[in-house]
């Protein structure tokens, strides 16, 4: 369950945007971010810790309020797309499994 991850993670914000664009209901598309997010950490948290998981979140809510201001630049789904790419990159480190050096 932790490989989907980052896929869910990337997926959520194209999701909630398409929501918030399709329907003209901005909260509809926040409550399937916020819906995917939760997801997320709660599948994350155990296998990475609480704060690795923290750290998901932080990045999650930085690449959305920054895809704000990106949009006014390239446009809002390109910015959408941009944020979704980096919050599944990040996720993807994230979860990667740990190396462990011989002793």
């Amino acid at each position: 369950m932790i490989r989907a991850v980052p896929a869910v993670a990337g997926l959520t914000f194209l999701l909630a945007f398409a929501v918030a664009d399709l329907t003209g209901v901005r909260p509809l598309g926040g409550l399937v971010l916020v819906a995917g997010g939760a997801w997320c950490a709660w599948t994350a948290r155990p296998a990475i810790g609480s704060a690795r998981t923290a750290v998901l979140l932080l990045v999650a809510l930085a690449a959305f309020v920054l895809s704000h201001p990106l949009g006014d630049v390239l446009g809002a789904w390109p910015a959408v797309v941009v944020a979704a790419a980096g919050v599944t990159l990040v996720a993807t480190a994230l979860v990667a499994p740990r190396a462990t050096v011989p002793a």
